[in-house]
């Protein structure tokens, strides 16, 4: 008896309605964007971006800004929020982190890796006027910063953290170190950031330990197999 083996290529169909829109908030993700630049980002019609943008704007996804451009409406925050504490990491995380902030008076922030970019999953200011403010949901570029080089595989010192200064915004250092499951897997990154004023050249020598300190206790507090 002989095998035949024959090889079907799927046809990819053209986004729906739902696929436009997610297109659509994906371009703004990173900055507001004006409808021009949506219709060359998407590839849409002026028409068609301009309907669903328009309709994302009335269900509070998409909102206008000073200057009339598109930008991420304020009901993704609730619904991050949403997904944040289903999703379980910023509970554990919580009492870590604002131990930690408390610790150094600085702002502090867990991210976690999301495709090739890192997402913060929750984030505690600094209670001095200035500081640095990362937003819960704020979606920031693996590879750059002490958090995006730790979770895109940079190895970390023979202490534990990574530190680097001025890599992803002016006059900003950071410090960050691995949350890693008793497994093995590093599922997060907590980071220490502030101006270098503060932070001085080395933000790792300063608060190297007590990220280290924050990672390794929420590592223990996360359940086997859980991530």
């Amino acid at each position: 008896m002989r095998l035949e083996f024959h090889l079907v290529k799927r046809s990819v169909d053209p986004p729906g309605v739902l696929g436009k829109a997610m297109l659509l908030i994906s371009a703004i993700e990173t900055r507001p964007r004006t409808l021009a630049e949506l219709v060359a980002e998407t590839g849409f019609s002026r028409a068609t971006t301009h309907r669903l943008a328009s309709d994302l704007e009335d269900h509070g996804m998409l909102r206008r800004d000073s200057a009339g451009r598109f930008a991420l409406g304020g009901r993704l925050l609730a619904l991050g929020r949403s997904a944040a504490s289903g999703f379980g990491l910023p509970d554990l995380a919580e009492p870590h982190l604002r131990a930690l902030r408390d610790q150094t008076g600085e702002s502090v922030q867990l991210y976690v890796q999301e495709g090739t970019q890192r997402r913060c999953l929750m984030a505690l200011d600094s209670t001095h006027e200035l500081r640095t403010i990362v937003a819960p949901g704020a979606q920031l570029p693996l590879g750059k910063g002490s958090a995006g080089r730790i979770l895109s595989g940079a190895p970390v010192g023979p202490n534990g953290w990574l530190e680097t200064l001025e890599e992803r915004e002016a006059g900003v250092g950071s410090v960050s170190a691995p949350v890693i499951t008793t497994d093995g897997v590093v599922v997060a990154a907590i980071s220490v950031s502030g101006p270098i004023d503060r932070l001085g050249d080395s933000p790792g020598e300063r608060f190297g330990s007590l990220v280290v300190k924050a990672a390794n206790s929420l590592a223990a507090s996360i359940p086997a197999g859980k991530y």
